[in-house]
C-alpha cells in the first residue's frame, strides 16, 4: 500500500496595498517661467492655451473654449484655417524674410488688392497697428509742412486732433493721441501738439480745428473705448474741416476694418473717404502685419529714406494676407458677418430684456459691445469657467469679436452659454455706486483695457 504523503502548501503572504502617496498639484513650468521672466505687462489667465481649431481653442488640460475674442480681433478666420495653413507651410519653405531693398512676390499684389478694397492709391506695410499710427502721424506732419519752412523748425501746421475715449496704440506717437490717461501720463512729456475732442461733438470739433492742425485721427468704431461708432454727422464735419484747413482725415480701422463690421471698411458707410486708412489686426490672419493706405497726393510727398521698416511687408506675411483677403471674398464672408451679427444682436437684445443690468447693445457686424451697469470682470471669469472666451473693456463693456467664419449653430451655442453666465453672475450685479455707472459720462470709460 502506497503511503500518502501530505503536500505542504506554501502560502505567500499577500502584501497589503500601499497607501498611495498624496500628489500635490504641480505648477505648469511654462506658467512659472512666464511669471519669473516676462515683464508683467499683462494679467494673463492661469492656464496655457495649446491650440485651436475653427472657432474653438483648447488648453493644456484639454478643455475647449468657444472663442468670441479672437485674439482681440486678429483671428478673423478662426484657428487652423486650411487655406492659411497651406500658404504658411508653402512660403515658410521658400522665404520668410528678404528685406525691403528687394521686391518680393506678394507685396505688390497685396497692395493692389488693398487699394481696390479701400479706394486708396498707395500702401506702406508695417509690423503692427501702432507703427502704422506713428507712420501716419509722420505723413501728416510731412504733408502739412510748407516748402519754405526749414526742416528742423516746427511747422505752423503741426497739431493733431484725436477723440476722447480713444486708443491708438502703445508707441510714443500713438499714446500721444490716445486719450486714456493711464496709457499716456506715465510717459509724459509725450509728442507735443495733440488735443482731444469730445466724442461725436461737432461743436467741440469746430472750436478746436484751425489752420495749425495737420491731422485728425479717429477710430471709425472705437474698440478699446467700448464699441462706440462715430456718427455720420461727426464724420462728415471732420471731413469738411480737414479739407477746409488742409489737414488729413486719418481713419484708424485697425480693429474695425477689413470686414469686421460687415463692410470691407467701416468708413464705407459714409459718403466721404478719409485721406489715410490704418489697418493691422486680422490682415495676416495672426501673423504680425499692419499697413498705411493713402492717396496719390499724399504719397507724392514721400521719397526713399523718409520712412522705412525692417520686417514690414515680408514675403510670408504678405502671402498670408493676400490669401486672407481672397478667402473673405471667395467664401463670401461679408454676408456671413452681417447675417451672424444680426442673429447675435437679436439674441442679445432678448437677453437684455431679461437681465436688467444690461444697459445697451452696441456695434456692427461681428464687433459688438454689451454695456452693463455693473463691472464686467466677474462675467468674463464666469464665461471662462463655462468654456467661453470674451473680455471686458473699460470696466463695464463686454466685448465680442468672434471670427468671420462663425456659424449659426455657434451663435446659438454662444447665446446659450452667455445666458448661463448672466444668470450665474447676476447675484453680483448689484447697483453700482453713483458716479461709477457705465453711463455716468464718457470719462467713466477711460479705464484699463
Amino acid at each position: 500500500m502506497r503511503a500518502i504523503t501530505k503536500t505542504r502548501v506554501v502560502r505567500s503572504a499577500i502584501p497589503k496595498p500601499k497607501r498611495a502617496p498624496s500628489i500635490k498639484p504641480t505648477l505648469d513650468t511654462r506658467l512659472s517661467d512666464a511669471e519669473q521672466f516676462l515683464l508683467p505687462t499683462y494679467k494673463r489667465q492661469p492656464f496655457v492655451i495649446t491650440h485651436g481649431h475653427g472657432a474653438y481653442v483648447y488648453d493644456s488640460a484639454g478643455k475647449r473654449y468657444l472663442d468670441f475674442l479672437g485674439g482681440i480681433a486678429v483671428n478673423a478666420l478662426g484657428h487652423g484655417h486650411p487655406r492659411i495653413v497651406e500658404v504658411v507651410q508653402r512660403e515658410a519653405a521658400r522665404a520668410i524674410h528678404l528685406s525691403n531693398l528687394f521686391h518680393n512676390a506678394y507685396q505688390g499684389p497685396l497692395a493692389r488688392k488693398l487699394a481696390g478694397w479701400s479706394g486708396m492709391d498707395r500702401v506702406f506695410f508695417s509690423n503692427s497697428g501702432t507703427e502704422a499710427i506713428d507712420g501716419a502721424m509722420k505723413l501728416a506732419r510731412l504733408f502739412g509742412r510748407k516748402s519754405d519752412e526749414a526742416p528742423g523748425a516746427a511747422a505752423k501746421k503741426h497739431r493733431f486732433l484725436a477723440l476722447e475715449n480713444s486708443f491708438h496704440g502703445r508707441t510714443f506717437g500713438a499714446i500721444s493721441v490716445t486719450a486714456t490717461e493711464k496709457y499716456r501720463l506715465p510717459f509724459a512729456p509725450v509728442v507735443p501738439g495733440a488735443e482731444f475732442v469730445r466724442f461725436n461733438d461737432v461743436a467741440d470739433l469746430e472750436a478746436k480745428f484751425d489752420d495749425t492742425v495737420c491731422g485728425i485721427l479717429l477710430e471709425t468704431v472705437q474698440g478699446e473705448g467700448g464699441i462706440y461708432p462715430v456718427s455720420e454727422v461727426f464724420w462728415n464735419r471732420a471731413r469738411s474741416l480737414a479739407t477746409q484747413h488742409g489737414a488729413l482725415l486719418i481713419a484708424d480701422e485697425i480693429q474695425c476694418g477689413l470686414g469686421r463690421t460687415g463692410r470691407y471698411f467701416a468708413y464705407q458707410k459714409f459718403p466721404a473717404k478719409p485721406d489715410i486708412v490704418l489697418i493691422a489686426k486680422p490682415l495676416a490672419a495672426g501673423l504680425p502685419l499692419g499697413a498705411i493706405l493713402t492717396t496719390e497726393q499724399i504719397a507724392a510727398r514721400v521719397s526713399p529714406g523718409v520712412h522705412g521698416t525692417t520686417f514690414g511687408g515680408g514675403p510670408l506675411a504678405c502671402a498670408v494676407a493676400l490669401e486672407f483677403l481672397k478667402t473673405v471674398e471667395e467664401e463670401k464672408l461679408l454676408e456671413n458677418i452681417r447675417a451672424r451679427g444680426a442673429e447675435l444682436h437679436e439674441g442679445l437684445t432678448k437677453l437684455a430684456a431679461k437681465f436688467g443690468f444690461i444697459r445697451e447693445i452696441r456695434g456692427e457686424g461681428l464687433m459688438i459691445g454689451v454695456e452693463l451697469s455693473v463691472e464686467g470682470g466677474p462675467f468674463v471669469s464666469e464665461a471662462m469657467q463655462r468654456g467661453l472666451l470674451i473680455n471686458c473693456t473699460h470696466d463695464f463693456t463686454l466685448r465680442l469679436l468672434p471670427p468671420f467664419i462663425i456659424t449659426r449653430s455657434q451663435v446659438r451655442e454662444f447665446l446659450r452659454l452667455f445666458e448661463i453666465v448672466l444668470s450665474a453672475t447676476q447675484q453680483q450685479a448689484s447697483a453700482p455706486d453713483s458716479g461709477k455707472s457705465a453711463n455716468s459720462g464718457r470719462v467713466a470709460h477711460a479705464a484699463a483695457r
